[in-house]
């Protein structure tokens, strides 16, 4: 039981018991007053006043709660309750009157005298009250049939009662007229309120029905009283105080109760029961054989005159007319109404046939057998077979075996639910058509006669519609595979339930390697053909269990699940080449137009361990992908709990590197660029260097790797760019006006945080010489157009600012910078450098590119020029310039004006003899001194702490 339900149960019992307090109370007044009435009181005196004050004050009674109980309520039944007021009002004058002159003048009541008129005021209001509380007629024809039905009742218990007593009344010897008339007004009024009594017994309203019930009771117990004490047998023996009294007390005790009996016993709904078969109510049956039973009083009253041999009387020879053509009256009203009524029924029935007939749904009507009694002909354009094939057939036949279990549950359930509760319920299945497929249909059910009403409708489209839409929710659009969201749910499917223990079960993040290449050669169109047959490559490797999905992009997944075996290291392995097999497959070529395209495959492993989260086994393949994409791409990597550290240490170092310019924990160093035939330090290139807080020196190359650097690349080349010519300013100020060489990536030059003007008014402010600052320009990145940035680079140059092409030798794009792009000095990339010596085949390269830059009659600078055989080969073949720890690292600013004042490094051995002549890099000027090297003289490594020298 609900809440609810148990609240309103308290409420019931708790009103119930209250009520039936006042009852048994009331039950106990009423006997205590027969009893003594019976028992004629103990004395003549008290049967007087108890007959004559004890109706009086019972009748007030009444009277004072009809009152107060209508004051209190704003209902259309406050006039009957002020009405039944009055009544008993009157009937407490009437007895009061009677027990002044029995009781305290004790002398007979004169005939007539003002208790007669209180007593003849009684019947009237309550007549009128009773009216009132009866439903009120919708039309003319209903009032006549209320008016007849009363005069009916009423006349044929007239017939009767002056057949049986009336007519000796009215010929009573001895009594005046007055007497008479008073003899026969009480009767005639009793039957008239007898009359509405039973008449309005089958009209009253439906509201507060209990009072409105208790209310004609007591009407009809006082009734019956009044028409004992008139009858002639008693009203001759009548003495107040007998057990006549007992009834007019009962009946003003039961109508002071009957407005507040409902109150105090609220009527709740009856329990509900089983669905049974309707039948006609008891109610409506007496009120249809009102008029006819009436006639048949009034026939009994006429045979009762033929019986004894009396001569009809007129009075019952014109009443009897008068009820037999009411009752032909009424029955023409009756037969007239009927017609209508049937025409009526008939219209409504051929609508709802139609209606039912014309509906796009299919309304069947299954008996509790589950036989079909009834189906509409909307089933042959719904389920596409006849209407009249269906009917006799079970539905349990048209429904689809995989749903009948849970269609045969969910009626069961349905019909043991209380129809007040659940009056209908709803349900999906499948339903077999005439074409022999199965169609999705929705039935809404209701209750009927036993069994049930199906109204049914076709719903397959609205199904696909979903099933497509939940499809797409959970599929990549381009190439059909589950889609993110659709992954992580079967990776979280795969760690619950009985694989939760499988420790087999992998992971695999798969990159396309160079498919950002295939973009933006051939064109996004080429891409997605790509894409689509990497994915049917993907599916076909992976086993039926498994699931392949596309993540976004060129990134895709795949899970493959344990087979139970409890050797890892042997899962390792076979998974290890399982995901080799797809990299290999991956980067065969496809084709694509005509031509043959190709892309690599990295891939990232993962396997579940105990109480791992779907999120956290994609964030561990992730890793290994990228891993794997770091370590040089087409390859495969395990994952390891490693890598989760270096991402947390390089989102740590990331975090607080957004923080480290600002905090001045960046140190400017400067690097010498040495002349390789005089030893002259021709140059400085600046660098930047990053000191953290646990005091390690990072380098550019480290601390740029370690999240998204374009914010961070743009603000340090801001800062080096301007604390480089601030330095080159105060060196030049104290005599040492050597050069200083910032490197800039090409895309920086074009980018709008570091415009023309802000160089210019850099050289401007600090009052920096023409030639005295040089711009390393990294390998022209291939999004960069070379059309801007040579005209960047012109205008630069008109500044005074010299243009070197950094990294030459390595990149695509250099040849092509190279004859674009206005450039003074070549710098040999690193790579080149650290081969020379080694490799043949790399020093013939290098050496056609120092001739190349001295047929330009360009200045040449190696990077990396870290041992003195290095220096040698590269004089040889003719560069002009070397950079490295052959002769010194970045320096502070103080050790670097301690080289500056030194002037020149010592030079391996043969240094006098130049091979190749050059000049110093323009600007320089400084002189030129030889010497051997000395260990005093040593430079140490940047990883080495920057001790002054000694």
């Amino acid at each position: 039981m609900s809440a609810d339900g148990v609240l309103l149960g308290r409420r019931t019992v708790t009103g119930s018991g209250s009520g039936l307090v006042a009852q048994l109370l009331l039950a106990l007044i009423c006997g205590g007053y027969a009893a003594g009435a019976a028992l004629g009181w103990g004395s003549h005196e008290l049967a007087l006043f108890m007959g004559d004050f004890g109706l009086s004050l019972a009748a007030a009674i009444a009277a004072v709660s009809c009152f107060f109980y209508a004051r209190g309520r704003g209902s259309r039944f406050k006039p009957a309750w002020l009405l039944f007021s009055f009544s008993s009002a009157m009937a407490s004058g009437g007895n009061a009157v009677w027990g002044w002159y029995e009781v305290i003048l004790d002398e007979p009541v004169p005939s007539p005298s003002l208790a007669d008129l209180f007593f003849l005021c009684f019947a009237p209001p309550a007549i009128v009250g009773l009216l009132v509380l009866a439903k009120r007629p919708v039309s003319r024809a209903g009032w006549l049939c209320l008016a007849l039905d009363s005069w009916l009742i009423g006349g044929s218990l007239l017939t009767l009662s002056w057949s049986l007593a009336l007519a000796r009344t009215a010929h009573f010897q001895g009594e005046s007229v007055t007497q008479a008339a008073l003899s026969l007004a009480y009767p005639l009024l009793d039957i008239v309120l007898v009359s509405m009594v039973l008449a309005l017994h089958f009209r009253r309203a439906t509201g507060s029905r209990s009072a409105v019930n208790t209310a004609i009771a007591a009407l009809a117990l006082t009734v019956l009283c009044d028409a004992l004490f008139t009858s002639p047998l008693l009203r001759e023996t009548y003495r107040s105080g007998q057990l006549l009294d007992a009834g007019w007390f009962a009946g003003s005790l039961l109508l002071a109760y009957a407005p507040w009996g409902m109150r105090r016993v609220p009527e709740s709904p009856p329990p509900p029961r089983h669905p049974r078969t309707p039948s006609r109510p008891i109610a409506g049956s007496l009120a249809a054989l009102t008029p006819y039973l009436a006639a048949a009083v009034c026939t009994l009253g006429i045979l009762y005159n033929v019986i004894e041999g009396r001569r009809v009387d007129r009075v019952v020879v014109l009443t009897g007319c008068a009820v037999v053509l009411a009752l032909v009256v009424r029955q023409g009203i009756m037969l007239v109404d009927n017609i209508a009524l049937t025409h009526e029924l008939a219209q409504k029935e051929n609508h709802f046939r139609s209606l039912v007939q014309g509906s796009s749904d299919v309304i069947m009507i299954a008996a509790p057998s589950g036989i079909l009694r009834y189906v509409s002909p909307a089933a042959t354009g719904v389920y596409g077979r006849e209407a009249e094939d269906l009917v006799g057939a079970e539905l349990a036949s048209i429904i689809h075996p995989d749903d009948l279990g849970r269609v045969v549950h969910e009626v069961r359930r349905f019909l043991a639910a209380p129809p007040s509760e659940e009056p209908t319920t709803r349900i999906e299945c499948r339903f077999r058509s005439g074409a022999g497929d199965w169609l999705n249909v929705e039935s809404t059910v209701n209750r009927h006669q036993g069994g049930l009403i199906f109204n049914s409708r076709d719903v397959t489209e609205r199904v696909r519609l979903q099933a497509q839409l939940q499809h797409n929710a959970e599929h990549d659009p381009l190439t059909d595979l589950p889609n993110r969201a659709l992954f992580t749910e079967r990776v979280r499917q795969a760690l619950s339930g009985r694989r939760t223990t499988d420790p087999g079960t992998a992971v695999l993040f798969i990159d396309l390697d160079g498919f950002k290449g295939v973009n933006d050669r051939l064109g996004h169109q080429v891409g997605d053909e790509l894409l689509i047959l990497a994915a049917h490559r993907l599916q076909d490797s992976v086993r039926a269990g498994d699931t392949a999905a596309r993540l976004g992009g060129d990134e895709f997944a795949a899970i493959v699940l344990g087979d139970g075996n409890d050797d890892l290291t042997a899962r390792e392995h076979q998974v290890h080449e399982i995901a080799d097999r797809l990299r290999l497959t991956l980067s065969q070529p496809y084709r694509i137009d005509g031509n043959d395209v190709r892309v690599a495959a990295s891939i990232g492993i993962a396997f579940a361990e105990p109480g791992i989260t779907p999120t956290e086994l994609m964030r561990n393949a992730d890793l290994a992908m990228y891993r794997a994409k770091a370590a040089g791409k087409n390859r495969v990597e395990l994952y390891a709990p490693q890598m989760q550290a270096d991402v947390v240490r390089k989102t740590e170092l990331a975090t607080r590197l957004r923080t480290a310019l600002h905090d001045g924990e960046f140190a400017l160093l400067h690097q010498p660029v040495v002349h390789l035939t005089t030893g002259r330090v021709s140059a400085v290139a600046a660098q930047a260097r990053w000191r953290s807080a646990q005091g390690i020196l990072f380098t550019p190359a480290e601390f740029l790797r370690t999240g998204d650097d374009s914010d961070r690349t743009a603000e340090l080349g801001r800062w080096l760019l301007e604390e480089a010519v601030s330095h080159a300013v105060e060196r030049a100020r104290i005599g040492h006006p050597v050069p200083v060489a910032v490197r800039l990536p090409a895309r920086r030059l074009l980018d709008k945080s570091l415009p023309l003007g802000s160089i210019e008014s850099l050289l401007s402010r600090h009052g920096l010489p023409s030639g005295a600052l040089m711009i390393e320009l990294s390998d022209s990145d291939p999004r960069a157009s070379l059309d801007e940035l040579e005209h960047r680079l012109i205008a630069l140059r008109r500044l005074g600012v010299r243009i070197a092409l950094d990294g030459f030798g390595s990149g695509y794009a250099a040849i092509s910078a190279l004859r674009r792009l206005p450039v003074d000095v070549l710098k040999l990339d690193r790579g080149l450098v650290e081969g020379v010596v080694e490799s043949a085949r790399l020093h013939k390269i290098t050496a056609g590119l120092l001739r190349i830059a001295g047929d330009l009659g360009m200045q040449s600078v190696a990077d990396g020029v870290d041992v003195p055989e290095q220096v040698l080969a590269l004089r040889a073949m003719g560069c002009t310039h070397g950079q490295g720890m052959a002769f010194s690292g970045p320096l502070d600013e103080y050790r670097l004006r301690r080289a500056l004042l030194a002037g020149t490094y010592p030079l391996p051995d043969g240094a006098a003899q130049p091979v190749l002549t050059g000049s110093a890099l323009p600007g320089s000027g400084l002189p030129v001194r030889s010497s051997r090297p000395s260990p005093g003289d040593r430079i140490p490594h940047p990883s080495m702490p920057l001790d002054p020298l000694k």
